[in-house]
């Protein structure tokens, strides 16, 4: 086992000492610097207040909701529109799609993914993105998305900051 002070220096099953001199066993997983994340996106939506809109606003769900979403639960509808505006983030490009462009499809054993249609796709292939990674959660009141974008390759422009 090695010791070392340097965050993310350790290796797997390693000891650690914390900035306040105790002792820590793990594994360190610093970020990526390889350029192969895009972006990571969160978002949280109130379910009640997504149920007051709707409420207010029929027409609503037909412009945030594909056909086969729009009979999903209303926590599982306002965990869409979180995932939607993940996707936006996590791209680069808040609310520069349409929200028909994104989708939350199930596999067959209920874990949620991503397709995307029209500009949002567009965004996603000029970027690179080969791959986005989806989470949601929805508890009490609100519902939560997050959505991280991957590409395939390490990018060569890897820790550049690209103007948005």
């Amino acid at each position: 086992m090695s010791t070392s002070s340097e965050p993310g220096a350790t290796a797997a099953g390693s000891t650690d000492r914390s900035t306040d001199g105790t002792t820590v066993t793990g594994r360190a997983f610093p970020p990526r610097e390889d350029g192969r994340i895009v972006g990571v996106g969160i978002d949280v939506a109130q379910i009640s207040r997504l149920e007051g809109l709707l409420e207010r606003t029929p027409a609503l769900g037909e412009r945030l909701f594909a056909p086969e979403e729009r009979e999903l639960s209303l926590a599982s509808r306002a965990a869409r529109v979180a995932a939607k505006e993940a996707v936006g983030k996590a791209l680069g490009h808040p609310g520069d799609f349409s929200w028909q462009d994104v989708t939350v499809q199930r596999t067959a054993v209920r874990r949620p993914y991503l397709v995307l249609r029209g500009a949002t796709l567009a965004a996603a292939e000029e970027l690179g993105v080969t791959h986005l990674h989806l989470s949601l959660s929805h508890d009490g009141d609100i519902a939560t998305a997050i959505v991280v974008a991957e590409r395939a390759d390490p990018s060569p422009t890897a820790n550049i900051e690209v103007p948005r």
